[in-house]
């Protein structure tokens, strides 16, 4: 036994693996019990090494099969998954084969996850072969650093021997949980209300409007306005529902339809007055109960019938869009986002590649990512929004009025060109710039 009581390692080289940055393991995604078992078996060296290594092989596999991310629940599961894997990879390499114990509860509920997606389960696989491939490369570049070289080929072999061994073990146990899974989803009443809410918004011609408005107890003949619900937890199902339920009737909805489609994200449906009227201060009964559920929500406008409840949720999901844009821009998020105020952004913001040839095409030198420019373009922007009121933009931006005209001034030589010529496409650029930052700033092939 070794200090940590401990067997004799079979690979001492595996105990000297470390992150290549700083790396606390707070950042892991499995619960904290997990991580310290981990430590007791392997060193914290090791674990550190596979929670950096699990960011960058759930980054890669996402890229390559974006059916399995879904929003920041769903990749907070996947990384919650694939680092049991990983870890379960350590353990198999230091210990042996049986070191490695069943496969735990991360690994099921992922499983879980993509059948009520319905992921097929070849993408389930190709994601656990993008995975090994990247896992494996790690080891074995590992490997070739910390072994010596007199025995470093044997090891690589064997390495990758057990290491593929392990995939093929699991890769067949996620098949039976899949197939095991998906036979008790699909006779479920949770599987067919989302399996007709599928087919209406794909292909609204196969599908019954009477039949399917009796099956999900929601009459779809009425005025519907649709909201998609998100959090960052992967936990909490039930609390999406009851949010989504309550922002709707402050919305004014009568009746409501929910069905969840990812962890951590939600959509649902409320049928509302055909005038579109609402109760007074809805809006700010549905920030106040999102904030509450720390939640976000964006909601599509109302249409009638089906071909309303399409169109209402294509725009919330536009909506959503945009949001997680501006998120990944580090733009403080908006709890509620309503697709009338941002539907012009959206609709700019399909082709995000034409989008930002066009802002850094308008903008020039202001497209500049440092903190001058964005000054200069945030106030610009509020400068034409305001109809060039002085006094409007100082009030907004908190800030003297002599410092908004010195900085319209300034944004006006970067620009090289007045305002009037082409006041339109330039506004259009501004407001691109300030919703999406890097989004449009940036090339899309450059690393952010």
């Amino acid at each position: 036994m070794t200090e940590t009581g401990r067997r004799r390692p079979r690979r001492a080289w595996i105990t000297r693996l470390g992150p290549r940055g700083e790396v606390d393991m707070d950042r892991a995604a499995s619960p904290r019990a997990i991580v310290e078992d981990a430590v007791a078996r392997v060193g914290a060296g090791p674990v550190r090494w596979a929670i950096e290594l699990n960011a960058v092989v759930v980054r890669r596999i996402v890229g390559e099969v974006p059916a399995l991310g879904g929003g920041p629940a769903a990749v907070e599961m996947l990384r919650r998954g694939n680092e049991a894997t990983t870890l379960r990879a350590l353990f198999t390499l230091l210990e042996g084969p049986a070191a490695a114990l069943p496969t735990d509860e991360a690994i099921l509920e992922g499983i879980r996850e993509f059948v009520h997606r319905a992921v097929p389960l070849e993408r389930v696989l190709h994601g656990v072969r993008v995975g090994h491939a990247a896992t494996t490369e790690a080891f074995l570049r590992a490997c070739t650093e910390l072994v010596d070289p007199e025995v470093a080929v044997d090891e690589v072999t064997a390495i990758s021997r057990e290491l593929f061994s392990y995939v093929d073990e699991l890769s067949d146990t996620m098949i039976r949980g899949y197939l095991v899974e998906h036979e008790v989803w699909s006779t479920s009443a949770a599987a067919a209300r989302a399996d007709i809410v599928r087919s209406l918004l794909s292909d609204p011609a196969t599908t019954d409007a009477g039949e399917a408005s009796r099956t999900l107890g929601y009459n779809l003949r009425r005025t519907h306005e649709a909201v998609v619900v998100w959090s960052d937890s992967p936990d909490g199902g039930s609390t999406l529902q009851a949010t989504a339920n309550e922002v709707l009737r402050a919305r004014g909805a009568t009746t409501t339809l929910a069905i969840p489609v990812a962890s951590g994200r939600l959509w649902a449906w409320g049928t509302v007055p055909p005038d579109g009227t609402r109760g007074t201060g809805s809006w700010e009964a549905v920030t106040e109960a999102l904030s509450r559920h720390k939640t976000q929500a964006a909601f599509g406008t109302p249409g009638d019938g089906v071909a309303g409840f399409r169109r209402s949720h294509r725009e919330a999901e536009r909506g959503e869009r945009v949001e997680r844009l501006r998120r990944e821009a580090g733009r403080v998020p908006r709890h509620a986002t309503a697709y009338a105020d941002i539907a012009t952004i959206a609709l700019l913001a399909t082709d995000l590649d034409a989008a930002g040839d066009f802002v850094r095409r308008e903008l020039g030198g202001l497209a500049a990512r440092n903190a001058p420019m964005e000054a200069l373009r945030t106030t610009l922007y509020h400068y034409i929004d305001a109809e060039r009121g002085l006094v409007d933009v100082a009030r907004r931006l908190h800030v003297a009025r002599g410092t908004v005209s010195y900085r319209v001034k300034r944004a006006q030589e970067v620009l090289g060109h007045d305002l009037d010529g082409r006041r339109f496409a330039l506004h259009t650029a501004l407001a691109l710039a300030e919703e999406l930052g890097d989004a449009v700033l940036l090339p899309r092939d450059v690393e952010r």
